[in-house]
């Protein structure tokens, strides 16, 4: 049955409900808002040091796995259009406690690995403003931290309308650097890699580096399961949420390619590798003419993006489990004005500022890629046991159930391939969320209510 547009499912008795405000426009803003940022703003250089002027390559590899999925979630919003989505989801399929929660909980905990890897992001380049540049990094990053919460608190509305405006300075920037870049395009060996220094052919790169360098670079393409936990405040959600998620993700797709041939094309990949501020420098190089502030602004704006929307994800999906009965009820509390879930922000900035100083931007963005690719596994084969299921509603958005079968493996393959190399750190922080989620599952009592439609 689909929801209707003036109340949340299961919302409790006389407690404020979420506004549904969120229209088509406003879905794909968000969509790719979620991931044009810190990925491809912070993470390039990085990508570049592993994969060389392949990188490319890398997104390209991020891109096939990332949209498998993007599929899965825009089918599975179509059918249940609800807060904590990727929770519910689960244990609709699978009936079992424990995984519900710890999924829901890797979720909740993938973003705000995300934003943690952000807030370094911007640190470092409003340190490039020069009244701001003895100011220490952490001082720039608590203080950010601090912004988005008020801004998430302040209403879905205004998340919204500030998520639009970030969405167009940031895909801007990105289409500028291509702009600006075009004419290095051709200049360099594009199949050049650490362990294939002469270059060559796709054929000469060893499948694993490719394997690894598109983990880090999925990192640029996480952020479109975010849609899920804001179906409750979509309108007509059956047909705005699907939709709105692919045209935000072929957005995505078509400007990550032409930033990372652009980026390899204007710097070397090994000086690109370096860079604190990688698509600055590019710029800086690319267009002199160009102010330097005026891209560090734009930089920032795109990463704040990913940090709100990511921010806005994980009170929703904390809301969602709490309304369930899986998380204390105090998180389920709205504000009577502000109609936002206020318990959960608060909580979740005091996490925040925790995790941004217990990593760099590489580790929190692959312990975030990694809790991800684990929740990926589980969703998209929740959606295979449920598409398989006669007795289950049809969503407004079907697909074939290969794709889900297709996406989980291949993230299950990205998973193992990240696991399997020598840092440990990343894997350390994902691992240390991922069993906190589990030792709190014993003190949280769920409803023993069935999933409904």
């Amino acid at each position: 049955m689909a929801l209707t547009d003036s109340a949340s499912p299961d919302a409790p008795t006389g407690q404020p409900q979420l506004m549904r405000t969120i229209g088509l426009g406003q879905m794909v803003f968000y969509s790719a808002g979620s991931m044009l940022g810190a990925g491809i703003y912070g993470l390039i250089g990085k990508a570049a040091g592993e994969l060389g002027s392949a990188v490319w390559l890398g997104f390209l590899l991020a891109m096939v796995a990332a949209l498998l999925t993007g599929l899965s979630y825009a089918s599975l919003g179509s059918r249940y259009p609800r807060a904590g989505g990727a929770a519910y989801v689960t244990h609709r399929a699978y009936g079992r406690g424990l995984l519900t929660h710890v999924l829901g909980l890797a979720v909740a905990g993938s973003g705000l690995t995300s934003i943690a890897a952000g807030s370094w992001v911007i640190g470092l380049n409003l340190q490039r403003i020069p009244f701001l540049s003895e100011t220490p990094v952490v001082v720039l990053t608590v203080a950010y931290l601090f912004l988005m919460a008020g801004i998430v608190f302040r209403g879905i509305r205004e998340s919204m309308w500030a998520n639009v405006v970030c969405s167009v300075v940031e895909a801007a920037g990105l289409a500028l650097i291509i702009v600006v870049g075009a004419k290095y395009w051709g200049s360099v060996d594009m199949f050049q890699t650490p362990a294939t220094p002469s270059g060559g052919s796709l054929l000469a790169i060893p499948p694993l580096l490719m394997v690894q360098g598109a983990v880090l670079t999925f990192f640029s393409f996480v952020g479109f399961e975010d849609t899920l936990n804001v179906a409750e405040e979509v309108k007509n959600p059956r047909r705005t949420l699907p939709l709105g998620l692919v045209l935000g993700m072929s957005l995505a797709c078509i400007l990550y390619i032409g930033v990372a041939v652009t980026a390899v094309s204007v710097i070397p990949w090994r000086e690109l590798a370096d860079a604190k501020a990688p698509l600055a420098d590019v710029m800086a190089r690319a267009a002199p003419w160009f102010p330097g502030w005026a891209f560090v602004v734009i930089t920032v704006f795109a990463v704040a993006n990913s940090a709100l929307i990511n921010y806005v994800t994980a009170s929703r999906l904390l809301y969602g489990m709490a309304r369930d009965g899986r998380l204390p009820a105090q998180l389920a509390r709205v504000h009577p004005t502000r109609r936002t879930p206020h318990f959960a922000i608060v909580i979740l900035l005091v996490l925040l500022i925790a995790l941004a100083m217990a990593g760099d931007i590489a580790e929190l963005a692959s312990a975030t890629v990694l809790l991800l690719l684990c929740v990926f596994v589980v969703v998209n084969a929740s959606l295979v046991v449920l598409t398989l299921r006669k007795d289950e509603p049809k969503g407004g958005f079907e697909i074939p159930v290969v794709i889900p079968a297709a996406g989980a493996l291949v993230c299950l393959g990205l998973l193992v391939a990240r696991i399997a190399s020598d840092d440990w750190r990343a894997p350390l922080i994902a691992g240390v969320l991922l069993a906190s989620a589990a030792a709190l599952y014993p003190f949280v009592r769920p409803r023993p209510t069935a999933p409904t439609g």
